[in-house]
């Protein structure tokens, strides 16, 4: 296939994880716009069923639902089993860490920061796309032919500037930041990328990565305002702005191009 028909995914079916957050449900209505049918995943059963109800005016006849925790091998073995094959599978899930404050201490400084909390991040976000990349990109391999995308970010590529977080009258040791959290699984998916990539090279299994800028999404104006200077584009993405490129790395047209990760950041990153 050559031109736009190489974007045509009917006849696959494609796994999301993390399919009931602000992104997810973006990479579902792209890939069953593009054909795929389309799988979404998440822990919430009553989340899943709302991003189903509200995809399905465009696209019911192709999309599914099935809860699964991606920490847990079990439940995504079990998800595997009544999913029947995948062909593309974008680990998207990760928890989105807030700034937050707790007895007195701001516990998204890097010296007040919970072990338990970056180890619970680090388990949805990096060993959960480990974990469904083992079990589903094998069962790829197996067969020869498959997809995986990972979903980064721009901030594993870049570190976070911890000025778009301040607040006013605020001491310099409680000022709210970025977790440290955030930036190491996303670089870290990079990593995994690059390794699976090779891995599976031989068996036709591509992977492929994508680092989005940050999407607008109701954020307090100052905020909008402040991340909006640091971006060549002067402003935040929408959501629907990366729906093409995650078509692109999911489909054919993208045949020839594994172990890679697309910047989509108004070019922020080229600063």
């Amino acid at each position: 296939m050559t031109g736009l028909a190489s974007f045509n995914l009917a006849g696959q079916r494609a796994l999301i994880t993390g399919a009931a957050g602000l992104l997810g449900r973006e990479h579902a209505a792209a890939l069953a716009e593009a054909g795929a049918d389309v799988v979404l995943t998440d822990v919430s059963a009553a989340a899943l069923l709302a991003v189903q109800q509200d995809l399905a005016p465009l696209y019911g006849a192709r999309l599914r639902i099935q809860v699964m925790d991606v920490t847990d091998p079990d439940s995504i073995k079990a998800a595997a089993a009544v999913v029947g094959q995948v062909d593309i599978l974008v680990n998207n899930a990760a928890i989105d860490p807030k700034v937050t404050a707790a007895g007195g201490l701001e516990l998204s400084r890097l010296e007040n920061f919970p072990l338990a909390e970056w180890n619970r991040q680090i388990d949805v976000g990096l060993s959960g796309a480990f974990l469904c990349a083992q079990i589903f990109g094998t069962a790829m391999a197996a067969r020869g032919f498959g997809v995986i995308l990972n979903i980064a970010s721009d901030l594993a590529v870049i570190a976070p500037d911890q000025r778009l977080y301040r607040q006013p009258g605020v001491a310099e040791d409680e000022q709210p930041v970025k977790p440290v959290t955030y930036s190491v699984i996303k670089t870290g998916l990079l990593g995994l990328t690059r390794y699976l990539a090779s891995y599976w090279a031989a068996r036709n299994v591509r992977v492929n990565a994508i680092s989005p800028g940050g999407v607008y999404n109701g954020q307090p104006e100052a905020f909008v305002a402040r991340l909006s200077d640091l971006i060549p584009m002067g402003r935040m993405a929408t959501r629907e702005e990366y729906r093409a490129a995650v078509q692109f790395l999911c489909s054919p047209a993208s045949s020839y191009l594994t172990g890679q990760n697309l910047v989509i950041d108004g070019g922020r990153s080229i600063l």
